[in-house]
């Protein structure tokens, strides 16, 4: 997509999102079509994180995120409000999920932890990701109090799937801030996730 075009779909988001915020409800259904494939890709990145046999499938957390988003009277200051929901929605989806599956297992054992798994998880490795999505909400916890920055970026790098220019670009910092926050964001929560 070239830039011209992907401002021209910026724009776009926008302007629905202030309609749906003035509660016109036919704005989530032209919304839809214009973060849908984006939503469905990052969606498809954080579900690479999960299980091989997970039972959510990513189509089925795009809809499920959706729909708790795009409610008439909703209000969405901005694109990064808006991805910053929508990273807030997938993450609350999963964990409902992990919850699910440990209560059926009635506590059955903590995944061990590894934070790899926080960056963009490579498609090609034959490794089971080890990803604690319990554990990892609950740095995200602490993390917003000690540096809500760094907990913007972590949402929206890890559960949104953004490049560092475009968070860079939604937060108003250089990308060479975004990575430090990452950086240092990524150490706190693995020494965090692995304390005894």
């Amino acid at each position: 997509m070239s830039d011209g075009a992907r401002q021209n779909v910026e724009q776009q988001v926008t302007l629905l999102l202030d309609l749906l915020q003035r509660g016109d409800a036919s704005a989530a259904k032209q919304l839809l079509p214009l973060v849908y494939e984006e939503l469905r890709a990052r969606a498809g990145r954080l579900m690479s994180a999960e299980r091989k046999d997970h039972t959510l499938q990513r189509t089925a957390l795009v809809h499920e995120a959706y729909l708790r988003l795009v409610k008439p009277g909703v209000d969405f200051e901005s694109r990064l409000h808006f991805f910053n929901a929508a990273a807030l929605a997938m993450r609350r989806i999963l964990l409902d999920h992990a919850d699910a599956k440990r209560a059926e297992k009635r506590g059955g054992g903590a995944a061990e932890i590894c934070l790899d798994d926080v960056d963009a998880p490579d498609n090609d490795s034959n490794e089971e990701p080890k990803l604690d999505v319990i554990a990892l909400d609950e740095a995200l916890r602490e993390l917003e109090t000690r540096s809500p920055r760094q907990h913007q970026v972590v949402m929206l790098r890890f559960f949104a799937c953004l490049k560092d220019a475009e968070i860079a670009e939604l937060l108003g910092v250089s990308e060479k801030t975004v990575r430090r926050d990452w950086a240092t964001a990524k150490l706190w929560l693995h020494a965090e996730m692995n304390k005894e």
